[in-house]
């Protein structure tokens, strides 16, 4: 397998792995950021440069709502959770990302 960083997110996958990120509990982007790589065995790292863009879309969306707190090292972080239509958002992406693995997994069998 490639190191994580070669492997780059696809089109959509940041979305779902956000989401997924924050279906728990409220985290800053640090927090988002480290929880995507763990529970995706450090096969993404997602940068900034990457996150923070798609946190303001999402939330303009209407899928995150956020507040501004303190994080654990007492610095001042903005806090994003899931609304409504984030949870039904990502059952949504989940059940959409079901059909594609399947439909790959398919696809790559070796014969």
């Amino acid at each position: 397998m490639p190191p994580a960083a070669s492997i780059a997110l696809l089109q959509g996958t940041l979305d779902v792995l956000i989401l997924k990120a924050l279906a728990l509990q409220p985290l800053h982007g640090l927090g988002i950021s480290r929880r995507i790589a763990q529970v995706t065995n450090d096969t993404f790292q997602v940068k900034p440069g990457s996150l923070f863009p798609a946190l303001h879309r999402m939330e303009e969306a209407g899928w995150l709502s956020a507040d501004w707190g303190e994080s654990e090292n007492n610095r001042r972080a903005k806090f994003y959770r899931l609304t409504r239509r984030g949870q039904q958002q990502l059952k949504q992406e989940t059940e959409n990302w079901g059909r594609i693995s399947a439909a790959m997994a398919c696809a790559l069998e070796i014969p």
